[in-house]
């Protein structure tokens, strides 16, 4: 590695880790003055204060915002050597723009590869520690009013309640049918079942199970029975964002737990999965936008690239938001919508790079 590429590597590098240091220093004071009420009225210990919520908030806020530290950190740098006339220096001394550009995305690769392991299997567990802290001192006890809700437990094995009680853990009209090739077998109803945390298994309240079978169906009623499903209560006690405390193996057999159901929610739980694969490859699209746009000397100077670094940086979190929501509301598949973005400026970027002196 040349001495350039150490030089632009360290002053890369360390403009992203200086700017996300300063921007989190600022959003945790930000943060701390807008939840004060909450955590006094929530009786949060300090110790706990710090350590559990905002030791756990900075992983996730760093990832949240990584592509932007990127963009700023190239554009504040990268403007500063084209003032200093230091761009002019090294393209004549004999080195193309295409070399130029390779420590920037060494430096991209790096901050994309840490990123990706980030958002997988480090910030799932800081997440779920953040979450934790906020079910036990900020938020409301959780409720489920789901109504009439249908799960499907096996292949051919479909649950259905009316709704089910978090503190009781209690579901209410609680029927379950069977299916073999497409054809209803038995059909279990009762009206309710209760959890039994001491044996790990469904009470059965008031019960009437009919079996169809060929010549005739067979009843059987009851006043209670004990049942083993592939059923529990955290499954009605989970809320969208459970997703962000799953690493990347716990979340995609996740996904094909609430395939399986049926669930509402899978476009919402497979744009997060896309996210955290397609989100670090902003990285590169950013850098290139970056060094495209600050590595002309203009009269302007930094402040005219940061503003129109700026501008397109919020035009790239506003592509992001829409299309997001636009693969949630189901108008678009989610692995396009989290796409979309990223292929629209990465055609920018090239553009861009093509008006680029060289």
């Amino acid at each position: 590695m040349k001495t350039l590429d150490k030089y632009i590597i360290k002053k890369f590098l360390g403009t992203f880790v200086y700017s996300i240091i300063l921007i989190i220093s600022i959003a945790i004071v930000f943060d701390f003055a807008e939840r004060l009420d909450d955590f006094i009225d929530g009786h949060a210990p300090f110790k706990n204060i710090i350590f559990d919520y905002y030791l756990n908030f900075i992983p996730y806020f760093i990832n949240l915002f990584s592509y932007l530290f990127v963009f700023i950190s190239v554009i504040f740098f990268t403007s500063k050597m084209a003032q200093n006339t230091e761009i002019i220096a090294i393209l004549g001394n004999g080195i193309s723009f295409r070399r130029f550009m390779r420590p920037y995305f060494i430096s991209a690769t790096i901050i994309a590869v840490f990123s990706f392991l980030l958002a997988n299997f480090v910030i799932p567990y800081s997440n779920k520690k953040k979450l934790d802290f906020e079910y036990k001192y900020i938020r409301n006890p959780f409720r489920n009013d789901e109504i009439n809700i249908h799960k499907q437990i096996e292949h051919g094995v479909f649950v259905y309640l009316e709704n089910y009680s978090v503190e009781n853990d209690v579901a209410y009209k609680f029927s379950i049918e069977k299916f073999e090739n497409g054809k209803l077998v038995s059909k279990l109803m009762s009206d309710m079942a209760q959890w039994d945390s001491v044996k790990n298994c469904w009470r059965l309240n008031n019960y009437y199970i009919r079996t169809i079978q060929k010549d005739h169906d067979n009843i059987v009623q009851g006043l209670t029975k004990d049942t083993v499903l592939n059923l529990r209560p955290d499954d009605f006690k989970q809320r969208v964002e459970i997703v962000e405390t799953m690493n990347y193996n716990r979340l995609n057999d996740f996904i094909e737990e609430k395939k399986l159901e049926g669930s509402e929610n899978i476009d919402a739980f497979l744009v997060h999965k896309y996210q955290r694969m397609i989100n670090p490859l902003s990285t590169f699209v950013l850098t290139l936008i970056g060094l495209s746009v600050s590595s002309r000397k203009v009269r302007g100077g930094i402040g005219m690239h940061l503003g129109i670094g700026l501008l397109l940086s919020f035009a790239y979190i506003l592509f992001m938001q829409v299309s997001t929501n636009m693969s949630i509301g189901g108008t678009l598949p989610p692995i396009l919508g989290v796409s979309i973005p990223t292929i629209i400026f990465t055609v920018i970027g090239l553009f861009l790079y093509k008006l680029t002196p060289k």
